[in-house]
Order: structure tokens, then sequence, then C-alpha cells
């Protein structure tokens, strides 16, 4: 049965704030706008919520559809409804972010998006609608939760060295880190499995790779012992 209400509703959408790692900076993926309003500015991949569609769902559509990118890390990070923040109309935006290894994924522009590529964090273009507001929101909220909760490990490779980890950790934080420091406590969390296997096609000594050990890590929360960098 559809329904009909004698006052109008904002409409809902979702913004995706999508965080990537080279081996230099942290990068942000953006899409340019193919549509008004903001025909031609960079902005968040995202979109309206469809009927029938969870919140989830539609970012993760979005995402695909305007991206190319799928199966990947997200959580939802905020809620922004300022009346004016999209001048078609009251506008809800249900935002997320996501996190994602440069490797694992190729870009595709498509639907409304005219072109997508990765943005340093630090080189961002002035965005559309409230969205350097998002990314924002979403960049303290990486920053912090990184410090209590092993979701830098998405954005690596599978395997990895103890030197890639670190940089994840510098690039994120924004600051130097102390190697012998890091490597004494990220070791003796005991989360890290140390592999047989050593990177190739390096100009410099080839390192230890690891991997991740999500089992391993249950177990110390089972136990009592936080993760914390």
């Amino acid at each position: 049965m559809t329904y009909t209400y004698e006052y109008p509703r904002p409409a809902v959408t979702v913004d995706c704030v999508l965080f990537g790692l080279d081996e230099e900076d942290l990068k942000v993926l953006l899409i340019q706008r193919d549509l008004e309003p903001f025909a031609g500015r960079w902005a968040l991949p995202g979109g309206f919520v469809h009927i029938g569609e969870s919140p989830e769902e539609s970012a993760r559509r979005e995402l695909k559809d305007e991206t190319g990118v799928k199966n990947v890390f997200l959580e939802q990070l905020y809620t922004f409804g300022h009346p004016d923040r999209d001048p078609r109309e009251h506008i809800i935006s249900i935002a997320y972010y996501a996190l994602v290894n440069l490797n694992d994924h190729e870009i595709l522009a498509a639907t409304d998006a005219r072109e997508a590529a990765w943005f340093e964090i630090d080189d961002i273009p002035n965005l559309a609608f409230d969205h350097d507001l998002i990314l924002k929101t979403a960049y303290e909220r990486l920053s912090g939760k990184v410090r209590y909760q092993p979701i830098g490990f998405e954005l690596l490779p599978n395997k990895f060295t103890l030197r890639q980890l670190q940089k994840l950790y510098e690039k994120v934080l924004d600051r130097s880190i102390d190697k012998r420091n890091f490597r004494k406590k990220i070791l003796g969390m005991g989360i890290l499995e140390e592999l047989d296997e050593v990177e190739t096609d390096v100009s410099h000594r080839a390192a230890r790779l690891y991997r991740f050990n999500k089992s391993k890590y249950n177990d110390m929360l089972k136990k009592g012992v936080n993760f914390e960098i």
C-alpha cells in the first residue's frame, strides 16, 4: 500500500569516504560530478537511498556503481542533516567510511560520475555540498580508531612487511613513529603471523612478510587484552 503524507519529508542519501594507501600517501577516492548541482566539481561517491534498501546496501551499491569498488570494509560514520546542505531540497545524508588496499581494486567511473580518481589526503580540492566536512569527520574517526582497533590492516595487502605497517600508522596519524618501539609493541601483541616469505622485486634488502591473524586477535580480546598503538 502506498501512503501519502500531508507534510513533505526530507530525502535520504548516503555518502562514502573511501580511504586507500600506497607506498607514499594516504589517499581518498573522489568522483567528478556529471550532473547538477555542482556539475564538474569533485565530490564523495554517493546517492539516494532506494525504496527497500538499507543505508548500508545503498552505500555499497553507490560505491560499486560510481567507482567500481566492491567488497570492502565499510562502517557508518555520522548523519549530516543541515537543511541547507543540498541546494535541491532538504536532504539528510548518512555517511560511511571505507578502507581498501589500492592494488586490489580497479577504479572505473560510471552512472552520474564523469571521472573517479585518488587524491592525496593533503591535496583535496574544494568539494561539492558539505563533503569537506564529511571527509574531515571521517579522517578524524580513522586516525582515532586505528589506534585501538586493527582496522588499518584493511589498507594493506594480505602479506606485508613491518616497514609497510609502520608507514601506514605514520601516514594515518600524520607523525613519525620510533621503529624499535613500534616493532616491539606490535610483535608483542602476538597478532601477526610471520611467514616463510620475503618481499620480491625490490631494490633494497628484501624484508620478511607478515600476515594479520584475526583469530589470535579475537583470542587476545577474550583474554581482556586491548589492541593499542
